[in-house]
């Protein structure tokens, strides 16, 4: 089904909703509505351009809401129809929140219904959205971050579907358990707030008041929830993009109003917090984003447990007696999150049961992928803080006509950043020009 079609300053966009199945196991059992917005350049509407399918970060997290031509999508139009594909679960596909999972009833029915929401399952959408757009015609894809382990587990399953594969800091490590994967990551945050501390050192005696004021004080969030030392410091989440820092520092700089006796935390930081914590808006990304790396294992709070390894994150006692700066997590899931934030409250039996969970299906045939075909160009980050550069070049390694640019220029968000010379790159080298 179709919707309004509407025109902005150098491209055509149409809304467009299919009904495909929650279970591909079960096809004719309950359906959801999967959302995607196409985008085609002015006067090429009626042209026979190729797709290009684009799989956004998260998981957890609808596709960009173009505004007006610019960055990746501006050189994307010049070859392609763009499909901003809405992963099932997200934007106006058929949402998953708090609200939402409530109607399902117990705790359990509303995990057997979420755990349709990994990477397998969308990729899954997406073969059948290919099949009613273009029948059995190939199509290429662009995946950034979540986006490319999506884009990893369609060359994985269907190849024949695949014209061409671009990935933006986003090659998964393809055996590799979650143990392995934070372990490397807290060791990435590590040196980010040490990157930190050193551009903004007045920020640790800031940063130890703040965590101080927290640990003594009650603060309500404007929307419910509180906000708590461990919740203000998952503002390092940001400290993987190219603009984490500053965004991270200005908001640390204001978090108090008055002096002396009638010091309190600054309204204006409240809601900043919150504008920079999508969790509540966003929940499956808490509520599965450990198992983007589980394969027939239960993740078991990988995060939280292995925080025990890395004292460096402490802050019990008094942490305004140490002169120590006091470090920022970064993106890591915690149990307590399911009792600090209001919307996520009502999910904690959800998230224990899907941690506990066992027996995820495998996302990625490493086999098959040791005999792809079909041309891959990608970049990885040196200083990825979100997805580990040794861990992609790792599986970069095990997969043929794999073209790997790896890079110190960008950050994480490169594709934001920098979007139209980045998949110029890449489409450059995918066609070996």
């Amino acid at each position: 089904m179709t919707e309004h079609k509407h025109t902005l300053p150098g491209m055509h966009l149409q809304g467009r909703r299919f009904r495909l199945p929650l279970d591909y196991a079960n096809p004719h059992a309950r359906q959801i509505e999967v959302f995607a917005r196409e985008v085609v350049a002015p006067g090429r509407a009626s042209a026979a351009l190729p797709y290009l399918i684009f799989f956004q970060g998260g998981p957890g997290f609808g596709s960009p809401r173009p505004s007006g031509l610019g960055g990746w999508i501006k050189r994307a139009l010049r070859d392609y129809r763009v499909l901003l594909l809405d992963q099932r679960g997200t934007g106006l596909s058929t949402p998953v929140t708090a609200q939402t999972l409530r109607r399902l009833g117990s705790a359990e029915a509303q995990a057997e219904y979420v755990q349709h929401f990994r990477a397998d399952n969308i990729v899954r959408d997406a073969e059948a959205i290919r099949q009613q757009l273009i029948g059995d015609t190939p199509w290429t894809v662009l995946g950034q971050s979540f986006g490319g382990f999506c884009a990893m587990h369609y060359l994985s399953t269907a190849p024949h579907a695949l014209y061409e594969v671009l990935i933006t800091g986003g090659i998964p490590p393809l055996a590799r358990p979650a143990d392995d994967v934070y372990r490397a990551t807290y060791a990435r945050v590590i040196a980010k707030n040490r990157n930190y501390y050193e551009r903004y050192p007045e920020d640790v005696p800031r940063v130890r008041d703040i965590v101080r004021y927290l640990s003594r004080h009650e603060v309500v969030m404007p929307s419910g929830g509180r906000l708590t030392p461990e919740r203000f410091l998952q503002l390092g989440i940001a400290f993987g993009a190219s603009d984490g820092f500053e965004s991270v520092h200005y908001l640390v700089e204001e978090a108090f109003v008055g002096s002396g006796d009638t010091l309190e935390i600054n309204y204006n930081f409240l809601v900043g917090v919150e504008h920079a914590q999508p969790f509540d808006t966003n929940p499956i990304y808490t509520l599965l984003h450990e198992a983007c790396y589980a394969q027939n294992e239960a993740s078991r709070w990988s995060a939280q447990r292995l925080l025990a390894e890395f004292r460096e994150f402490s802050v019990e006692g008094d942490a305004a007696a140490d002169v120590a700066p006091i470090l920022f997590t970064g993106e890591m899931i915690y149990p307590w999150m399911l009792e600090q934030y209001a919307q996520l409250r009502p999910l904690k039996p959800v998230a224990e049961l899907l941690a506990a969970k066992a027996d995820w299906p495998m996302l990625y045939d490493v086999a098959r992928l040791q005999k792809n075909r079909v041309p891959v160009a990608a970049v990885a980050y040196y200083n990825d803080m979100y997805v580990h550069r040794e861990f992609s070049e790792e599986a970069a390694a095990l997969v043929p006509n794999v073209k790997l640019w790896v890079t110190s220029e960008y950050e994480h968000n490169g594709l934001r950043a920098d979007g139209e010379a980045i998949l110029d790159r890449l489409l450059n080298m995918v066609r070996g020009c």
